[in-house]
């Protein structure tokens, strides 16, 4: 097609002009220019700085007017855009409908404005297109077509955003949801399977099924958590940490990961500073994304973990997430393996999106990446395209201060490996298994046990024979008086009775209502009977110590 002449375009005096159409279309009249008023008149000014891009059509489609608002839609020059057809300035999924409205006859109704792809260069363009048929200047034959563009990228990408938010707020609310009733099913689960474990030792036909109950169950455990994570409602204990020691312990455990055909570079920045992070999380964090580029490497290849401090002045934005300016820490974590198409990108985080095969995975393993850093406070990003591989970017925001001491938690198992103890402990649950599994566990380590199955059975136990209680140990939730209530209660009558509250739920869920001061602990479920023991000997001491880990 012919590109069109300046001396060609409709806007010229000399051919009466369709600006002056235009013009009068939009309810303007043609002022006579002013003395240093410039060559410009009011419609031209009206026409080309106008919000909306306008482009004037012939009957066959080629574009005889346009402005330069239209124009920076496209990423082009306005001396680009004439003379080219319609269809052109559109993707090929929009481009018949396009056709159609182009099509409309002056005087017939007006036909509906549709929403249209731009085939823009660099972002993609979402436009709102009206047509609008032109009086012709021979009788009976067709005129020109008007079109206006209207850009709704920004008004998609802020729906798109509303709508992924709506998606994680009904995964949460599933996830917390299902993770009371889930988690006590779990406790009593691991519970028993301990306390037939010390019964049934290595070595006893019944050992190996016990284990591969509790093997299981933590498993399942371990889902539930990993939606909690994506829906950032897990419980998380933060602590001050220098990536660079975080990376070092996790290089043994990661190297066994991804196999001996893969190549591990640890590359580590200078001068980080400390990041304020739950490790455990973080952790996981990074054996996920480590699982991930290996099995995207099933040829082998090289998987690089590399970190760097970095203060950004601008924000940084992809998809639907942005970064705002600041001094971060950041981890990259790099593979050569076969990359993931564009059409995945914008899903990878979602829970239960998965491309590798059914029974291979369950979804969840970038979906709690997402979850954990973002509750963290940080971001992550990726970049990748099909046979480059694929770099996932991790943002976490700096912290000054001093670490905590790596062996911390090592001094805290040891300092608690002998788990019998002595003193009176009332036990208050609404689950039966999870009650008498609490309670067997904890007699055979050497307390004094009450029960109650309810807030109410529990006040008539401690104005009762429970009187010298020495530690509550009560569910949250629970039908007409539940945990908190049930420990002001007795708190008003002994204010340094120690409690800790069991719950399937997540500690940030209430501990902003509780308000009963100092002495209260948490244990999430499901818990095991190490774990349980452990927390009820270290409030019986006064000890923080974090319970260890099994």
């Amino acid at each position: 097609m012919d590109a069109i002449s300046p001396s060609r375009r409709i806007s010229d005096p000399a051919k009466g002009g369709w600006r002056l159409g235009l013009a009068r279309l939009l309810g303007l009249t043609q002022p006579q220019p002013r003395a240093g008023a410039g060559r410009r008149n009011w419609p031209d000014r009206v026409f080309d700085d106008a919000p909306v891009g306008i482009a004037v059509a012939e009957p066959g489609g080629r574009i005889v007017e346009t402005n330069r608002t239209l124009a920076a839609l496209l990423g082009q020059s306005v001396e680009s855009v004439l003379g080219r057809s319609v269809e052109t300035l559109f993707a090929p999924s929009s481009r018949n409908a396009v056709q159609r409205l182009c099509e409309s006859r002056f005087g017939a109704e007006l036909p509906a404005p549709i929403e249209a792809k731009l085939a823009s260069e660099g972002r993609e363009r979402v436009v709102l297109l009206h047509g609008r048929a032109l009086p012709s200047h021979v009788a009976g034959e067709a005129g020109p077509t008007a079109l206006y563009f209207v850009d709704l990228t920004d008004q998609k990408n802020l729906e798109a955003q509303f709508a992924q938010s709506q998606k994680m707020q009904a995964v949460g609310q599933l996830a917390g949801g299902i993770a009371h009733d889930f988690n006590n099913l779990l406790t009593a689960m691991i519970g028993f399977c301990d306390l037939l474990l010390l019964r049934h030792k290595p070595g006893d036909p019944s050992f190996g099924d016990i284990m591969q109950i509790k093997q299981n169950a933590n498993r399942a455990a371990n889902l539930v958590r990993q939606l909690l994570a994506f829906s950032r409602q897990q419980t998380l204990q933060p602590r001050l940490l220098d990536i660079t020691d975080v990376l070092a312990e996790l290089t043994h455990l990661l190297r066994r990961l991804i196999g001996e055909n893969i190549e591990l570079d640890m590359v580590h920045g200078r001068d980080l500073g400390l990041i304020k992070v739950d490790q455990g999380q973080l952790e996981q964090v990074l054996i996920n994304l480590a699982v991930n580029a290996r099995d995207a490497m099933p040829d082998g290849g090289k998987l690089t973990i590399s970190t760097e401090s970095r203060d950004t002045v601008e924000p940084i934005r992809q998809g639907l997430d942005e970064m705002p300016p600041g001094r971060w820490i950041s981890v990259s974590v790099k593979d050569t393996g076969i990359g993931i198409p564009k059409e995945n990108l914008a899903r990878i985080f979602e829970p239960f999106f998965s491309t590798k095969e059914i029974g291979s995975g369950t979804g969840l393993g970038l979906s709690t990446v997402y979850g954990i850093v973002r509750q963290t406070g940080g971001f992550v990003f990726v970049d990748s395209a099909p046979g480059e591989g694929a770099v996932f970017s991790i943002y976490l925001p700096r912290h000054e201060g001093s670490a905590a001491p790596a062996d911390s938690e090592a001094v805290s198992e040891r300092a608690v490996a002998d788990l019998t103890g002595a003193g009176g402990v009332l036990l208050v649950e609404d689950e039966d298994a999870v009650r008498s599994f609490s309670a067997r566990a904890l007699r055979n380590k050497g307390y004094v046990v009450w029960e109650a199955n309810s807030g109410e059975a529990a006040l008539e136990l401690f104005n009762g024979e429970a009187a010298g209680v020495d530690l509550l140990v009560s569910d949250v939730i629970m039908p007409s008086m539940d945990g908190p209530s049930l420990a002001r209660r007795l708190r008003e009558a002994r204010p340094d009775l120690k409690v800790i509250f069991i719950s399937g739920y997540t500690e940030d869920r209430f501990s902003r209502h509780l308000e009963l001061g100092d002495g209260i602990h948490f244990l999430a479920k499901p818990f095991s009977l190490k774990q349980l023991a452990t927390k009820v000997k270290e409030v019986m001491q006064g000890d923080e110590a974090s319970a260890p880990k099994e």
